[in-house]
């Protein structure tokens, strides 16, 4: 039998339960054979930084976290006594770029306002340093270019932060997804919440790059790509912003159309409405969805046949393993800087379409990078 319908006819006998039960024993990460942790060193320590990646590094296996970058002098005695952390391993700006003398510090983990990535990406690989930069991976397409290639020039290993890549539900819809397993597909994906400070720098077009499609909408391309295990060929958009005079510099909401060779994918993403976090794949036989979807943890997960039976993880944790495991055995990262190149070239033309009364605009050269499961 050819392998896709025979996969159908396996869910459709099972009801699917016992294969997506067994899909995350199946396909796991290669253990490493050396013992060594990697020193993983924070650039930026606010929210995202205190309230997951800190604490998801007392649980990594394979890292742990041996430095920080800060402007905050009050933080650092905070975080040296809570993580443990050297006197000499705690930077600030102005002498980032000393690290290159530090031995302990293997990987460098840009949490900055978007509009800093790219400078600190950079100077982080001069520095002979491993780099993960947090989505969205840079504010202009040059800046992403110069990105890739000052890693590949310092002969360093570079990583975008998409945890969710590494999350067991996201991790069941590509699976289930791009095998097609409960037939053809469309999608519809939203994500949103409202924004009460509108004094921080995600509404400030230099730092941010733009509002919540910078943002909450990366979720949205990304999981509507490694739905369909497909690169979209074109989109059309529109600004959908509510109350103009509250968002000056950037969108405070956006809605978009992406064509798929097998489909399409309605998106929306907002600062100003009530909090939706979904991802549904519409198939033939019913809703493959997960709802909540791009939250750090509480996801859940439906097939037409019921619920996802898949354990909870750690994303910031596995995530950051993963990426110390790629450097220990010097295999590729499942998230390279093409790929938040190739998000950043889709949003950019999204933009475009938004700024012109919903024009159809052609995602033709977009970068080769697909994260495709088997079942």
């Amino acid at each position: 039998m050819k392998r896709r319908p025979f996969i159908k006819q396996i869910f459709q006998v099972t009801s699917g339960a016992y294969l997506v039960s067994q899909i995350p024993l199946l396909y796991s990460f290669k253990p490493t054979i050396q013992n060594k942790k990697l020193g993983v060193a924070l650039v930026g320590l606010g929210g995202y930084s205190r309230g997951q990646l800190g604490p998801a590094l007392l649980e990594t296996e394979h890292c742990y976290l041996a430095g920080i970058v800060t402007g905050t002098k009050e933080k650092e005695a905070i975080w040296s006594e809570k993580y443990n952390i050297k006197k000499e391993n705690i930077y600030n700006y102005d002498n980032f770029d000393s690290i290159v003398n530090n031995d302990e510090i293997d990987i460098v983990y840009i949490v900055l306002p978007n509009g800093m990535h790219a400078e600190y990406t950079i100077r982080a690989a001069k520095a002979g340093k491993h780099v993960i930069c947090e989505k969205p991976m840079a504010t202009s397409f040059e800046d992403c270019k110069k990105m890739i290639s000052a890693c590949k020039e310092a002969g360093k290993m570079f990583s975008i932060g998409y945890r969710l890549h590494f999350d067991p539900f996201h991790d069941q819809m590509m699976r289930l997804g791009q095998n097609r397993v409960y037939g053809d597909i469309n999608i519809t994906t939203s994500f949103a919440f409202k924004m009460r400070n509108l004094d921080q720098w995600r509404v400030k077009k230099e730092l941010a790059g733009g509002g919540p499609l910078m943002d909450l909408g990366v979720y949205n391309i990304q999981g509507a790509i490694y739905t369909f295990g497909e690169l979209p060929t074109s989109v059309k958009a529109k600004n959908t912003t509510i109350n103009k005079a509250d968002w000056k510099e950037v969108e405070g909401s956006i809605e978009w159309e992406m064509t798929f060779p097998s489909g399409k994918a309605y998106c929306k993403c907002s600062y100003e409405e009530p909090y939706y976090c979904h991802l549904t794949a519409n198939t033939e036989k019913g809703e493959l969805k997960l709802s909540p979807a791009f939250i750090y943890n509480g996801l859940k997960g439906f097939t037409p046949y019921g619920p996802m039976t898949v354990k909870p993880i750690n994303q910031q944790a596995a995530q950051m393993d993963a990426f110390a495991l790629n450097i220990l055995q010097n295999t590729n990262t499942l998230v390279p800087g093409e790929m938040g190149l190739r998000d950043y070239m889709i949003i950019d033309k999204i933009y475009q379409s938004a700024n012109n009364n919903s024009e159809v605009i052609s995602l033709k050269g977009l970068p080769n990078i697909l994260d495709i499961r088997p079942i």
